[in-house]
C-alpha cells in the first residue's frame, strides 16, 4: 500500500516534467520545418480539362491532356480519339516544362529560337519546348500545370491550353 501511495505521489511530479513551458517555442521550430503549399486538386482538373476539351472541339480537333499539381505528379491524363499516342507523352513534358519554369511553353519556344543559351533547356531530357504548356495560378503562386499536344500546330496547342482557366475560382492560366 506504501508502495502505491509513494507511486501515485510521484506522478504529477513526472507528468509535469514533460510539459513544455513555452509552447510557442514549439511552434515556431515547426513552421521553420514545414510549408504548406496550393495544389490543384481532382475536381479542378475535371473541370480543366472538359474546359480545354470544349475549346479542342470548338476547333474541330483531338486532343491529349496532362494535367499536374504543383509538385509535377500527374493528376489527370488522357488521349483523344485518334490522337497519336506519343502526344500523350508530349503532353505531359509540356506541362512538365512549363511547371518547373513557370513559363508558357511557347514562350520559351520563341525565346530559344532568339537566344541560344535558352536553345540548350531542350536537351534536358524532361523538358519539352513546344508550345501548349502553361502554368497554372493562383493567388500569385503556381499550383500545377497543363499540357495539349495533338492540335495540329503550335498556335492550335497554346490556344486551346489557353482555355484551362476557373476565372471564378481566381484559377488561371496567367500571373
Amino acid at each position: 500500500m506504501k508502495n502505491l501511495l509513494l507511486v501515485l505521489a510521484f506522478i504529477p511530479i513526472i507528468g509535469s516534467g514533460q510539459h513544455n513551458s513555452n509552447p510557442k517555442e514549439i511552434s515556431k521550430l515547426n513552421d521553420s520545418y514545414i510549408k504548406s503549399i496550393d495544389n490543384l486538386t481532382l475536381d479542378a482538373a475535371y473541370i480543366l480539362t472538359n474546359r480545354v476539351m470544349k475549346k479542342a472541339f470548338e476547333l474541330d480537333k483531338n486532343v491529349s491532356i496532362a494535367v499536374l499539381d504543383a509538385s509535377a505528379n500527374i493528376i489527370l491524363i488522357i488521349r483523344g480519339n485518334n490522337v497519336g499516342i506519343h502526344n500523350t507523352e508530349a503532353a505531359r513534358r509540356k506541362a512538365y516544362t512549363a511547371l518547373s519554369t513557370k513559363t508558357s511553353t511557347l514562350e520559351l519556344l520563341q525565346k530559344a529560337n532568339s537566344n541560344s543559351l535558352i536553345k540548350n533547356l531542350n536537351t534536358l531530357p524532361e523538358l519539352l519546348l513546344l508550345s501548349g504548356g502553361l502554368p497554372i495560378w493562383y493567388k500569385g503562386n503556381v499550383v500545377g500545370s497543363i499540357g495539349v499536344a495533338g492540335g495540329g500546330s503550335p498556335e492550335n496547342d497554346d490556344l486551346i491550353a489557353k482555355s484551362a482557366s476557373i476565372n471564378e475560382k481566381g484559377i488561371t492560366t496567367s500571373k
